[in-house]
């Protein structure tokens, strides 16, 4: 016999099982993505279907984008991307680049094996903000290279994003199609430029009246939507549409009293989309492509060491330093994961696998990256002057 269980009811549920698997998550110090992507897998048989649980977490993502956003206004964007572009390339032809290949040679195609790339390219900003600050290194000389290359990797994900929506959307892959989908980004990301230049930076005065409103919300809150269903609407990802929405807005110069307004909301949801990403999983026969995912997942480890060494040394790092952000930068989240997302039945699974396996193993290098350094170069000990007589 059917039992009807009212929306409401589930998603109480459902909230409440996030609440508890929260706890469990910061008592043992697991990133609560990775936590909220196993309940998921458990709960896909219950909720796997539902349109709602996927609508309000791609709502929360947008927010989380949106905020990313509201960091960098124009000027500062220049100054960052100038200073960790050496590095941040390095990122990218190592961990995209080399990755396409390596898939491509293990028999995919080129439109997998860019998903792939993409997957296995950002490290996870929310899990390495979170540990940084957890394990009291925001203050180490790497943070600030490790923060930067983030940036960039927030500034590259959401294109890449793009054009992968643009390249699985079925239509084929040519040189016109391609420069379509480029001419697309560059007019989307040209209008938060000059909306943000010409209207949002003489809106001071109004945002200052309606700030404290109760229906300020509203308007921030409809600009991050709007824009990322525009986005949508040229079949590019809501994911650009958010981050551009967010630049277009910073120009107020407002961004700290407006997350106050939309990090409640962004808390509220964002854990929703990993709790649907994880009804999505499906282990089915086992874990597909086994050797490539063997490879990929060393290869994903020495990559990153090689952007924290090498290009900790362009930033201009110590060498120790240098290892230490490497060993800092393992770990895969939040982008790796919306790309999966795109993917077919067998590459989402191997996706998801992976980002798993780089997850766990990125926590533990990062939570034991200092002792590992220091194995490799020893702290000076001050040597002792015998005084005369």
């Amino acid at each position: 016999m059917d039992i009807y269980i009212p929306v409401m009811l589930s998603g109480g549920f459902i909230f409440l099982l996030l609440f508890l698997f929260g706890v469990i998550s910061f008592k043992f110090k697991i990133p609560s993505v990775i936590v909220y992507i196993l309940l998921g897998i458990v709960l896909a048989g219950f909720i796997g279907d539902s349109e709602l649980l996927h609508l309000i977490g791609e709502i929360g993502i947008v927010l989380l984008f949106f905020i990313l956003g509201m960091e960098f206004p124009i000027k500062q964007l220049l100054k960052v991307a100038r200073k960790v572009t050496p590095a941040g390339t390095l990122d990218v032809l190592l961990n995209i680049g080399i990755t396409m290949i390596i898939v491509y040679l293990f028999g995919l195609g080129l439109i997998e094996s860019l998903l792939i790339g993409g997957v296995v390219y950002a490290t996870s900003s929310s899990i390495t903000a979170k540990m940084l600050e957890n394990s009291k290194r925001m203050a180490n000389p790497e943070s600030e290279f490790i923060l930067g290359l983030l940036i960039f990797e927030d500034l590259v994900a959401p294109v890449l994003v793009a054009v992968l929506v643009g390249l699985t959307a079925g239509n084929g892959v040519t040189a016109g199609s391609f420069a379509v989908l480029i001419l697309k980004v560059i007019a989307l990301t040209a209008g938060a430029i000059l909306l943000g230049q010409l209207l949002f930076k003489k809106l001071e005065n109004f945002f200052d009246r309606y700030l404290t409103t109760d229906i300020f919300i509203l308007l921030v809150i409809g600009i991050a939507l709007a824009y990322g269903g525009l986005a949508l609407m040229l079949d590019l990802s809501e994911v650009l549409g958010a981050f551009l929405a967010g630049i277009m807005i910073a120009e107020v110069r407002k961004t700290e009293q407006m997350e106050k307004l939309i990090v409640p909301v962004k808390d509220l949801t964002l854990p929703l989309f990993f709790l649907w990403f994880g009804t999505t999983i499906e282990f089915g026969e086992g874990v597909p492509m086994a050797g490539l995912l063997a490879v990929l997942v060393l290869w994903g480890i020495a990559a990153k060491l090689a952007v924290g060494i090498v290009g900790g040394r362009m930033y201009g790092l110590s060498r120790k330093v240098s290892l230490r952000a490497g060993f800092s930068l393992v770990q895969r989240g939040e982008f790796s994961i919306i790309i999966a997302a795109l993917a077919a039945t067998e590459v989402m699974i191997f996706s998801s696998v992976f980002i798993l396996a780089t997850a766990v193993t990125g926590i533990i290098l990062f939570q034991f990256a200092p002792k590992i350094t220091n194995k490799f170069y020893p702290n000076k000990q001050a040597q002792k002057v015998k005084l005369p007589g």
